[in-house]
């Protein structure tokens, strides 16, 4: 991937000018983005209709009377003509506006974006992220499948971007290379479409989500940071196992993680301007400002194979003969659900809880974790935001992708942050679900808790997919099994309930939704929304709206 850098020009005192109409893009498609912001740089990104050379502009005023700098990048078939150009000399806290143009009177839609500030600079601070958008039509079907079930073609990235943000974040599954849409569950395997698995398949997949206005908003409106998490490469994946699904055909299919990352990263990079290297992944961090830090981990590119794989069948249920949906849950709490699921009644095998204890299993890499350690230790920001690809708060059910399934290192990285740094939250995607609780190291009296470790783990999303509702009542194939489950489990404190549950401080599992964060000098606080910028709320109103979520300086 080729990126040129822009020669910046003397910054001009120029009034700041926002265009009254918007200029209809010509030669270009899917809008244009500004990724990887900082106080003096970004990269911008387009994609052209055609091959060739093109011309990127950056200004301080939207009717680019002004221009500061420009770039000629080019188009080429081999990045699918995608172009991205780096630009850096940027004043801080400053908004810009950019374009793309090309001969014959071809341009690109008008986007902006906001620098951070200086590292010194005290101020407030918004973002918002999300994750998990799938735009796959149903087959026979013209709309995206979850228009029916009451997306309204990516509603959340739409809401997001009409709240302003200096930021946001699409954090994680931005396609479906293995799309649940008009799927069945199977031995813990959605069973569909066949996976997009080649680059170019992968590019298709891009195309089709940013071919909905919402998310070219999003990307237009302001700065974003892009994430990827499984769906990228294929539903669960780890770089050093062997993944399973299904073509078209219905016929199983093996799939080697390492033969998929090759293109899940390329692609990902084409349409999501990144800061990748082999020996980080996207591992990297972002300061805003004085109140600020952003991390964000690759929980992907380093893994262990997961004890729950379904080619080690290490956790293996005897009855059903998938792996066991709540390995690590107490007994009280496994016989308890076994009228839903009857194969909680069976033993869990030592093999299977030696393999998620095990202390040579690591989600980050021995390399990535030692880097983030001292990190965010070191690091002078009021808030340590933590941009997390799957939970690591504790809930049990299907623990393998979570940071559960890795639980030495779990205990090993709460216990250092707990010791060593003050002000750090969890900010989480993947579940499709909003759970809030604190990262505990044990929940259940019976297995030594609860026992907290003072940092809280906010889950939102999905913007389009299957909610986990949803997911709950398909893996047991009983409809209602997901509500059973918030309402019995999920909302439970661990001591004094029947059964006991992990106390949630907020659960809605089947609500497309997104979070909202504003950070000062004093306080973090999360909001979280649905697609109409409202407080989320269960659809069943079995519960209040949840409340902000607040983290007061220490």
């Amino acid at each position: 991937m080729r990126r040129r850098a822009l020669v910046v020009v003397p910054a001009l005192a120029i009034a700041l000018a926002v265009p009254t109409t918007a200029q209809a893009a010509r030669g270009f498609s899917y809008g244009v983005s500004a990724a990887e912001v900082t106080s003096s740089s970004a990269i911008l990104w387009a994609h052209a209709t055609s091959a060739g050379r093109y011309v990127a502009r950056i200004a301080r005023d939207g009717r680019f009377r002004h221009v500061l700098a420009t770039a000629t990048p080019s188009a080429r078939p081999t990045s699918d003509n995608t172009m991205q150009v780096t630009v850096r000399g940027l004043n801080p806290a400053t908004r810009f506006f950019y374009r793309f143009e090309g001969t014959g009177g071809k341009r690109s839609d008008i986007g902006t974006f906001r620098t951070a500030p200086a590292p010194n600079a005290n101020a407030t601070i918004r973002f918002g992220w999300s994750g998990d958008a799938d735009a796959q039509r149903a087959r026979g079907q013209s709309q995206p499948f979850y228009n029916s079930l009451g997306d309204r073609n990516f509603a959340v990235y739409g809401a997001m971007a009409r709240e302003n943000n200096n930021f946001n974040l699409n954090f994680g599954d931005t396609i479906y290379s293995d799309s649940e849409v008009g799927a069945t569950f199977v031995n813990g395997v959605y069973q569909g479409f066949a996976p997009a698995l080649t680059v170019a398949q992968k590019w298709a997949k891009y195309r089709q989500n940013l071919a909905l206005a919402n998310l070219q908003r999003l990307r237009m409106s302001a700065g974003i940071y892009n994430h990827w998490d499984d769906h990228e490469f294929i539903n669960d994946f780890g770089r050093f196992e062997t993944l399973v699904g299904q073509n078209d055909a219905g016929q199983q299919i093996q799939v080697p993680g390492s033969q998929v990352y090759g293109p899940g990263v390329t692609a990902f990079r084409n349409y999501n301007p990144v800061t990748f290297t082999p020996s980080n992944g996207i591992y990297r961090s972002f300061r805003w400002g004085k109140n600020l830090e952003v991390f964000l981990l690759d929980e992907r590119s380093f893994r262990s194979a997961k004890a729950g794989s379904p080619t080690i069948h290490a956790c293996d249920n005897p009855q059903s003969g998938a792996p066991d949906l709540a390995p690590t849950a107490p007994p009280e709490v496994r016989s308890a659900f076994a009228l839903i699921v009857p194969s909680l009644a069976q033993p869990v095998s030592q093999a299977c809880l030696n393999a998620i204890n095990d202390p040579t299993r690591t989600m980050l890499g021995r390399s990535q974790l030692a880097k983030f350690k001292a990190a965010i230790k070191r690091s002078t920001a009021t808030f340590k935001v933590i941009m997390n690809e799957v939970p690591i708060q504790q809930f049990f059910a299907l623990p393998y992708d979570r940071w559960e399934g890795y639980a030495a290192e779990r205990a090993n990285l709460l216990t250092y942050l707990k010791n060593n740094v003050k002000n750090t939250i969890f900010l989480t995607t993947d579940d499709h679900a909003n759970l809030v609780n604190d990262a505990r190291f044990a929940t259940f009296p019976s297995q030594g808790g609860p026992s907290n470790s003072g940092i809280t783990d906010v889950t939102t999303g999905p913007v389009a997919t299957m909610t986990l509702s949803r997911e709950f009542d398909s893996a047991v194939n009983r409809p209602g099994a997901g509500s059973l489950v918030d309402g019995l489990f999920f909302q439970h404190q661990p001591a004094g309930d029947t059964p006991p549950g992990p106390g949630m401080k907020c659960s809605v599992i089947n609500t497309f939704s997104y979070g909202e964060v504003t950070v000062t000098s004093r306080r973090l606080t999360v909001q979280l929304k649905d697609q109409n910028r409202r407080p989320i709320v269960e659809e069943e109103a079995s519960h209040p709206a949840c409340p902000p979520i607040v983290l007061n300086k220490r």
